[in-house]
């Protein structure tokens, strides 16, 4: 059997209509790409088409604002990915006249773009002999060759890059690759694979040995780290409140959330008064009243951190430093969690 000629004969057969798949302008790949790293085609695609229409060129994307590009990216995780976007954008624009790299070396010397994106570009829009790795990819590989080796240590990726460029078909890599990354989103998928139907069941290693289900082999990620979050949602006379931007290298960089009192544990209202002295002199001040709005820990779960999150309504004449009204707080690139939060409560009426 040739692996890739029955592969790409499925992928003809079988594949979803995709707007990405409609043209081969890097823009456009470039833009999918980044978007699909970690994240299913279902979730993505309304993403893909909002910043399509929001911003049809590479010129237009690196015209907004970080705070618009956060705003449209608002759900769809891994921020990283948007700050890095929109740098892109802005080299590219600015520095390249608008034209990205046309080859994989070039590529990926792009700011947020790796092995993956480079691969997947130099292949779906300049036709580049190069092949793409990424989950769909490891899983059918590691199956159909029944392949134990670790994929996200170094050995697996060296692997299983070697494997896939000798499988590559050389003279149709964008189809090849895009059938291997297709195959295993709707046949090979990670949970009851379509082994029935599947054109392979025939000479997949996995499926002979009884191994389907142990393939992939990954080594399991360090422990998840628990963290308390305290939000002051201010509200005054003036229908003003308070918002913040985050800094630094941590999770939701750029974004946007309320004054923020995080805790060493889940702690109730007794005891953030006795030990934080910021609480303890909202408690105290005059014409001030503060109240807890959820009893119970609200958990937002990361990939390598679960947030334990209160909210805490503080009702005060005039806020400690300025504020933006009320109404405006939705126009604000925020984590999911205040979002779910401000979809709950009319902040406007507090």
């Amino acid at each position: 059997m040739n692996f890739s000629k029955t592969l790409i004969n499925w992928y003809l057969k079988t594949k979803r209509e995709l707007p990405w798949r409609e043209t081969t302008n890097p823009y456009n790949i470039w833009l999918s790409e980044i978007m699909l790293q970690q994240t299913r085609i279902e979730q993505g695609l309304p993403y893909y088409n909002k910043f399509i229409t929001a911003f049809p060129s590479v010129f237009d994307l690196a015209d907004a604002s970080q705070d618009k590009v956060m705003k449209l990216w608002q759900g769809l995780g891994y921020y990283s990915r948007a700050r890095n976007l929109h740098a892109t954008a802005q080299h590219v624009a600015y520095e390249l006249d608008g034209e990205f790299p046309k080859d994989y070396k070039g590529l990926l010397k792009l700011k947020g773009v790796g092995d993956y994106t480079a691969s997947a570009i130099a292949s779906i829009s300049y036709n580049e002999p190069v092949a793409v790795v990424d989950g769909n990819v490891y899983r059918v590989l590691s199956r159909y060759f029944n392949i134990d080796t670790p994929i996200n240590s170094t050995n697996g990726v060296k692997e299983f890059k070697a494997l896939a460029m000798e499988l590559l078909d050389k003279k149709e890599p964008s189809n090849f690759n895009q059938a291997l990354m297709e195959f295993g989103a709707l046949q090979c998928k990670p949970k009851n694979p379509l082994c029935d139907s599947c054109p392979f069941n025939g000479s997949c290693l996995a499926l002979k040995e009884g191994k389907i289900g142990e393939l992939p082999v990954k080594i399991k990620k360090g422990k998840i780290k628990n963290r308390y979050f305290n939000y002051l949602v201010f509200s005054s006379e003036e229908n003003k409140t308070l918002l913040q931007q985050r800094q630094g290298k941590g999770i939701w960089h750029g974004l946007y959330e309320f004054p923020l009192i995080e805790t060493k544990a889940d702690i109730q209202k007794a005891r953030i008064i006795e030990e934080n002295n910021e609480f303890r002199q909202l408690m105290e001040a005059k014409n001030v009243s503060v109240r807890l709005y959820n009893d119970q820990a609200i958990v937002h779960k990361l990939s390598h951190q679960h947030i334990y999150a209160r909210f805490w309504l503080v009702a005060s004449q005039t806020l400690p430093k300025e504020g933006i009204s009320a109404e405006k707080v939705k126009e604000y690139p925020v984590p999911v969690l205040i979002q779910n939060f401000l979809n709950e409560i009319d902040i406007e009426n507090l």
